[in-house]
């Protein structure tokens, strides 16, 4: 007998079938005849796809720069699996680590280089907060929490350092396996050419639609050759649209060449989702919806895509033996106006907005939802 049979859920290539849970796994998807302990009919009526997961968060609570809690931006949101990009470092990962057992939301974690994290901004000015020896002992604390790295290679981040930082997180990525590593560009020095040129197969560049002069086009709106040769040789674009990092000009013309997000991503924490532009991850995605990628496309980034970039191998698809994290939402035509981290706007005739999500074959509504639907968890 299952937990939870979900049945006729509209899946996004507009096909139903049925989802049966059991144990924290998905145990089947079809035509299921099976009896559960529970059993919720969604008519299909509801879109439900693998489990949203947000690749690039700041959600440790004691930040004193870029902080919130794990559920708030998380099951809240219809999001069952964050991943803090750099918000700790090897000085306070075992904090947030504890912090992180009491959230429904699944949890992980990109370490800073920077042993002392997000305490200030300009985190890896001194180039003895970078570590190497701190940094391997953390992972080698926590090799099921840390999944990656992060680098922030931006002139205010990295003072009078240039490049090096990311020579040394190469080297540190080397070191453990070849962990992801996560490199956040903005304004130069150092140039985007030297970091890309830098970058190998399974690196990701944050911030990939940046409207800042030190951005992936050139002036000619092309995108430039560095970056080409990068994504040629496995290097992933991730969104990390955040207070200051998307550029709907500078999305809408690199996905118009074909230049599309591997990952959709927030870089959210508590003032660019409670003042915006950021709001949640299903704002997010709904931005990129209006920019013209397909429903298919836009959830494929915060499921497979992401969960294959991280290697999150029990996550991201909707099959027997992933885990039973799930989204229920429905597309619902609503003409809004978005707009990006320049404050500039765009016409979407259709929003995101999730109701429900599964974590572990247990179910919760998000505010939305609740006010919609009463699903019998």
């Amino acid at each position: 007998m299952f937990d939870l049979l979900l049945r006729q859920a509209r899946l996004v290539d507009d096909t139903v079938r049925d989802i049966a849970l059991k144990d924290g796994k998905i145990a089947a998807v079809g035509d299921i005849d099976d009896l559960a302990r529970k059993t919720v009919d969604l008519r299909g009526e509801c879109y439900v796809s693998a489990g949203w997961i947000d690749s690039h968060v700041h959600c440790y609570p004691k930040s004193p720069i870029y902080h919130d809690e794990p559920d708030s931006i998380g099951i809240a949101t219809g999001v069952t699996t964050v991943i803090d990009a750099g918000s700790t470092g090897a000085d306070d990962i075992d904090d947030f680590y504890s912090l992180t057992r009491e959230a429904v939301t699944d949890v992980y974690a990109l370490l800073n280089i920077s042993r002392v994290g997000l305490i200030a901004q300009n985190e890896l000015a001194n180039m003895a907060n970078i570590d190497g020896e701190a940094v391997n002992q953390a992972i080698k604390r926590h090799p099921d929490f840390i999944v990656g790295l992060k680098a922030r290679m931006s002139s205010s981040v990295v003072g009078e350092n240039g490049i090096t930082p990311l020579v040394r997180a190469k080297a540190m990525q080397q070191e453990n396996g070849g962990l992801p590593l996560m490199v956040h560009i903005g304004n130069n020095p150092p140039d985007l050419d030297d970091i890309a040129e830098r970058l190998t197969a399974g690196d990701i560049i944050t911030h990939c639609y940046n409207g800042k002069p030190n951005r992936i086009l050139t002036p000619g709106g092309e995108l430039r050759a560095s970056v080409t040769r990068a994504i040629q040789r496995g290097v992933r674009l991730d969104v990390g649209h955040g207070t200051a990092s998307l550029s709907f000009a500078v999305a809408r013309r690199a996905i118009s060449a074909g230049i599309l997000p591997h990952t959709i991503s927030s870089d959210i924490y508590c003032r660019n989702r409670i003042n915006g532009p950021v709001y949640s991850l299903a704002n997010v995605m709904s931005k990129f919806l209006a920019i013209g990628m397909s429903l298919p496309q836009v959830i494929e980034c915060v499921t497979a895509n992401a969960a294959d970039g991280l290697n999150l191998k029990t996550k991201g698809r909707l099959a027997p033996g992933f885990d039973a994290d799930l989204t229920l939402f429905t597309l619902q035509r609503q003409p809004t106006v978005l707009v990006d981290a320049e404050n500039d706007s765009l016409q979407a005739e259709e929003l995101l907005v999730p109701l429900a999500a599964v974590r572990a074959g247990k179910g919760y509504m998000t505010e939305q939802g609740s006010a919609k639907y009463a699903f019998d968890f």
